[in-house]
């Protein structure tokens, strides 16, 4: 079974799957090697991470796609990845979808909002009309070449109209061809559960540390029937709070002896990476 039709499979289940999000092709391996069937390019992370800069779209499609592309090459389960707003109209949206496939990508998440977009957590969003998110999400699904290739439509209509406008462009994206909902930012349980019985359909939940949404029991998610539970950023929270304190110890104590406990071991560092089997690789084809 490939990575794609793997994900339809899991997701087909609504059974609340967790999948962590990366940032980069070590944190995408580390999330793979801790058993999770299942792992997410965040944009949020990618634009922090590649460009040192906000989520307000300053990462275009050919540095998205690159990306995408070497985490998708990083691992051998299923990447789901952000695609913002497709970068531009319906017609960039389908050259999206192929680059993405083009990438490796199992699957991706399109959303509403008026370019430049921001993360769905901040303030201040604007949606595109409801037909022209409809038409983004039609010109996505006749995209594809692979029929497993999941499309995700995101609707960030919460925070930028209504909560009842939200449930209107879900329908609509189903209509288009969505085969996967991402209703952003619900505000407190009761949306939570709207929304799970407004469709008929998988449903993503953004758990986003620090966000507008509440952070439910995974127990709850579950018994409301959602297919994915995103956890987008943690992996970078995570990861930048740990280098960020071995840095203010490292300047303190002007040393750096007394922090090995902090250090993944070198050699379990280059297994994660693959060093010993490209270099035994690499001897097999020198010359006799």
């Amino acid at each position: 079974m490939n990575v794609r039709r793997t994900l339809r499979s899991l997701v087909e289940k609504r059974n609340g799957l967790v999948v962590p999000g990366a940032y980069d092709g070590i944190s995408a391996r580390l999330v793979e090697r801790a058993g999770f069937p299942v792992v997410y390019m965040t944009g949020y992370g990618t634009s922090a991470s590649r460009l040192g800069l906000p989520d307000l779209g300053f990462a275009g499609l050919a540095e998205m796609a690159d990306h995408a592309r070497n985490m998708a090459a990083a691992v051998t389960v299923p990447l789901i990845a952000d695609a913002d707003t497709g970068y531009g109209n319906a017609l960039s949206v389908r050259r999206t979808v192929q680059a993405y496939e083009g990438a490796g990508v199992a699957g991706l998440h399109i959303e509403d909002q008026v370019a430049p977009k921001r993360c769905g957590h901040l303030s201040g969003h604007q949606v595109i009309p409801r037909g022209e998110f409809a038409g983004k999400i039609r010109a996505a699904a006749e995209a594809r070449q692979d029929p497993d290739f999941l499309i995700i439509a995101r609707t960030d209509a919460i925070s930028a109209v209504d909560f009842d406008e939200a449930l209107r462009r879900g329908e609509a994206a189903l209509k288009a061809g969505a085969d996967m909902l991402f209703i952003e930012a619900p505000r407190d349980e009761a949306q939570v559960q709207r929304v799970a019985g407004a469709f008929d359909a998988p449903l993503l939940y953004n758990y986003a540390p620090g966000g507008r949404s509440p952070l439910l029991p995974f127990a709850r998610l579950r018994e409301l029937r959602y297919a994915v539970i995103l956890l987008p950023v943690d992996t970078l929270l995570v990861g930048v709070r740990a280098i960020a304190d071995f840095l203010g110890e490292l300047k303190k104590r002007d040393d750096v002896t007394s922090l090995g406990e902090r250090y993944m071991p070198f050699a379990e560092f280059n297994q994660l990476i693959g060093a010993m089997a490209m270099m035994e690789a690499a001897d097999r084809y020198r010359d006799e």
